[in-house]
C-alpha cells in the first residue's frame, strides 16, 4: 500500500541567497578614532593667540565699551575661542569641532576682512577705531592692530581650513543659521546708536550704516545689501570646501 498523494503540497522555504550588504548610516568616524593633531593644535593655539593680542591692543588704544562694538573685534573674539577649542581638540586626540561651528568662524573673519578692505580701509575720514582723525603711521600702534585684526588672523583662518581641515564639512543648509550673527548684530548696533546721545562720539560706527547721514531707509538697504553678500559669500565657501582638494582622509 502507498500512501495517498496529498492535493495540496505546502510551500517549501525559500533557499536563502548570499546575504545582501546595506549601505549603513554609520560615519567613518565612529569605525575610525581621531588622531592626534600636535601640528594643528600648535598653528591653532598661535592664531588663538595672534587673535587675543590683536583685540588686547585695540583695548588699550581705545575705550572698551566703543573697541568692543565693532563687528571686527568681536569676529576675532569669536576666533580665538574657537581656534583655542580646536588646538585642544588637536592635541587631546578628540573629535574636532562640527563643521557649522569652524564654517561660521571662517565666515566671520573672511567676512570682517572683506568689510574692511572694500569698505573702510580707503574712507574720509580715515577708518579709526579709536577716534583718531589721522590715518595710523605704519608699524605704529593704530596699524599694526589693524592688519592683526583684518589681515594675519582671516589669512591664518583661512589658511588654516585649506591646509589642516578636511574638505566637504560644510553644509549649505548651514549658510542661514550662520546669518543669525550677523542679523543680531545689526540689532545690537542700532539698539546702541539708539541710546547713545546725538552728540556722542561714534555713535555710528561704520560709514555706510550711518542713520544720521543717510537715514534708517538706506541704512537698512545697505545692511540688507550687506547681508546678501554676505549670504552669497557662505554660498560660495560650502561650494569651495566640496571642490577643493582634501588635506588628510581623517578629521583635525
Amino acid at each position: 500500500m502507498t500512501a495517498p498523494i496529498p492535493r495540496d503540497i505546502p510551500d517549501l522555504p525559500a533557499i536563502p541567497g548570499p546575504p545582501v550588504l546595506q549601505p549603513s548610516p554609520v560615519p567613518a568616524t565612529a569605525v575610525v578614532g581621531p588622531v592626534r593633531r600636535p601640528q594643528a593644535a600648535v598653528f591653532r593655539l598661535l592664531i588663538a593667540a595672534a587673535a587675543a593680542a590683536g583685540v588686547a591692543l585695540e583695548l588699550l588704544l581705545g575705550t572698551p565699551a566703543r573697541t568692543l562694538s565693532y563687528f571686527g573685534v568681536q569676529a576675532n573674539i569669536i576666533v580665538a575661542v574657537v581656534m583655542l577649542l580646536s588646538a585642544s581638540r588637536a592635541w587631546r586626540t578628540r573629535r574636532p569641532l562640527p563643521g557649522s561651528v569652524t564654517g561660521a568662524t571662517l565666515l566671520y573673519a573672511v567676512t570682517a576682512a572683506l568689510v574692511y578692505h572694500l569698505l573702510l580701509a580707503g574712507t574720509t575720514p580715515p577708518f579709526s577705531m579709536t577716534g583718531a582723525t589721522e590715518p595710523p603711521a605704519r608699524w605704529h600702534a593704530q596699524w599694526a592692530a589693524l592688519q592683526v585684526l583684518h589681515v594675519l588672523i582671516p589669512t591664518a583662518v583661512v589658511l588654516d581650513w585649506l591646509l589642516l581641515t578636511p574638505a566637504g564639512r560644510l553644509r549649505l543648509r548651514q549658510a542661514a543659521a550662520w546669518l543669525l550673527y550677523p542679523l543680531a548684530y545689526l540689532v545690537f548696533y542700532l539698539a546702541r546708536a539708539a541710546f547713545l546721545p546725538a552728540s556722542a562720539p561714534a555713535r555710528y560706527l561704520y560709514p555706510f550704516l550711518d542713520a544720521d547721514a543717510h537715514g534708517y531707509r538706506s541704512t537698512l538697504a545697505n545692511a540688507l545689501l550687506l547681508g546678501l553678500a554676505i549670504y552669497g559669500l557662505a554660498v560660495l565657501l560650502t561650494a569651495l570646501d566640496h571642490t577643493r582638494p582634501s588635506p588628510t582622509r581623517r578629521r583635525v
